[in-house]
């Protein structure tokens, strides 16, 4: 598979390319002197709920981007550093109630191997696997995450377009994803922006320096309150920088919207404890991080040279004098690679050769059994899937163990209790659109139609794809005619209406905003 260029949108991740590259994207540079931006907290905000309609709008085309990727190891360690730093903005009054309940606090994962990672209007968040890849502690992705995430607590977004009238989420989503429409066709994306009135919009959501030294401040407040090591932001700013500035072609996107200079590293440093010595240098990241950057790379789908390349990694002589957390990583993505290789026998050995590497790290040992598990369903064989995924609790099973478990029953493990397990999970995360679909197939499997139906329903209603929704509902209702069902099925399709009608409800109100 070839390097995605910039404009090698469609192969690319093409709607977070659009947001963060193009002319229209939602980027967040230094502003013109002259663009006249709202002073910090003259509370000129566009309404919540306005806001989050323009995220919703946005965010229903980066699901249905075919490099939208739900992988649940990665999504569940970021999901983990986010949610961290939910609590501490909560805690220190950054996060005020009414944006709390209003914004959807959702993170999507890009395969894209820029490394970016960006806010979005209504509490929703980018993150691309390329800056996973790069990172060496969760403390400086927490940097990151912590920074885009203040850009939103702080209201900057909303400031923006309040100041300049743009408050219509039709027009300002229809923007975006017309850059998503331009993207696929570069000459057209040029024409677009010259001299028509999206440039003027991309220009005037651009933040201001003010805006990015709050965010910045604010950022590193709230890492520090979730208990990641300050000293991660300094060192995610120069580590970045220094690889920009080396080798950019095009993949460092991050440094465009978020231009460094001395002044802003300098503040951070001048943040950390006055000590010196290796106290002060950057926190040496776990096991656990330098496997998640690993797998990032892979996920990426960086091409067949690249993937053979990490296959062959650990048979190199000396591998076996490298540091721990290098070899994990090593044999981790060369594992990853082999499965995608379909190498089954490579990828059994290295995982054993991995596994008895980190026993002795809980977390590690943890990730090595999801990979074992991973590899046989690769290969098909979901017997040996269960058999790697060990003993699993009762209750408490985390997302990758039951993503698993019912990607095993689908490759001919037994299904005993795995619908009871996804119908627990939803009870709690209702909008997990890729729970519901694993459900969906389980139903369908246990020849459960209706059941099917709305759990079908659900996942389309997840990714707010509210005239999917409804088709789906629909479709349950017309088989309830067609079938004579027992209890249960009338149960069914009594919530089928409800929900019909609250996505119908959704459909009326976009057509309201047209």
């Amino acid at each position: 598979m070839k390097h995605h260029t910039a404009m090698d949108f469609p192969r690319a991740f093409p709607a977070f390319r659009a947001l963060v590259c193009s002319a229209l994207c939602l980027a967040f540079a230094t502003a013109p002197a002259h663009a006249q931006l709202p002073s910090l907290g003259d509370g000129a905000d566009m309404p919540a709920g306005q806001e989050r309609r323009l995220g919703d709008r946005i965010v229903r085309e980066l699901y249905r981007d075919p490099d939208f990727v739900d992988d649940p190891v990665l999504v569940e360690y970021v999901q983990g550093i986010w949610d961290r730093l939910m609590v501490a903005a909560v805690a220190g009054g950054e996060l005020n109630p009414e944006i709390q309940e209003r914004f959807a606090w959702r993170i999507l994962l890009g395969r894209d191997r820029s490394v970016n990672a960006f806010a979005l209007p209504g509490g929703y968040m980018g993150v691309l696997c390329g800056l996973i890849s790069v990172v060496s502690s969760k403390d400086e992705l927490a940097s990151v995450l912590a920074h885009e995430m203040s850009h939103i607590t702080q209201r900057h977004i909303s400031r923006l377009m309040a100041n300049q009238s743009l408050t219509s989420p039709l027009f300002l989503a229809g923007l975006v994803l017309g850059a998503l429409a331009a993207s696929r066709n570069p000459q057209a994306a040029n024409a677009m922006v010259t001299g028509s009135v999206a440039l003027q919009a991309q220009t005037q959501l651009n933040f201001s320096r003010s805006m990015e030294r709050e965010a910045d401040r604010v950022g590193y407040q709230v890492m520090t309150q979730a208990g990641f090591d300050g000293r991660g932001f300094p060192s995610m700013f120069e580590k970045l920088q220094q690889a920009s500035g080396f080798n950019d072609k095009g993949g460092y996107p991050y440094l465009r919207s978020h231009p460094l200079n001395s002044e802003r590293i300098a503040d951070m440093r001048s943040r950390m404890p006055l000590v010196g010595g290796p106290e002060s240098r950057a926190p040496q990241g776990s096991i656990e991080d330098a496997i998640m950057s690993a797998r990032a790379r892979v996920v990426s789908q960086p091409g067949s040279d690249a993937l053979r390349a990490w296959a062959t990694e650990p048979d190199l002589p000396g591998f076996d004098q490298q540091p721990l957390r290098r070899r994990a990583a090593a044999l981790y993505a060369a594992a990853l690679a082999d499965a995608d290789r379909r190498d089954m026998a490579a990828g059994r050995r290295h995982v054993a050769q991995l596994a008895s590497a980190v026993a002795a790290d809980p977390a590690g040992a943890r990730l090595a059994r999801l990979l074992a598990a991973e590899v046989e369903i690769a290969g098909g064989n979901g017997a040996r899937a269960l058999e790697a995924l060990g003993p699993l609790p009762a209750s408490g099973l985390g997302r990758p163990e039951l993503i698993l478990l019912a990607q095993a029953a689908q490759h001919g493990a037994s299904s005993a209790g795995v619908t009871d397990r996804l119908q627990s999970w939803l009870a709690t995360h209702p909008q997990d659109g890729g729970v519901w679909t694993l459900l969906a197939a389980a139903y369908r499997a246990d020849n459960q139609p209706l059941r099917a139906l709305r759990a079908e329903a659900e996942a389309q209603a997840a990714h707010l794809d509210w005239a999917g929704a409804v088709d789906r509902y629909r479709a349950g209702q017309e088989w309830m005619r067609q079938h004579r069902g027992g209890a249960g099925d009338y149960m069914e399709v009594s919530i089928i209406d409800t929900r019909l009608q609250e996505a119908q409800s959704r459909l009326r109100e976009d057509a309201a905003e047209r």
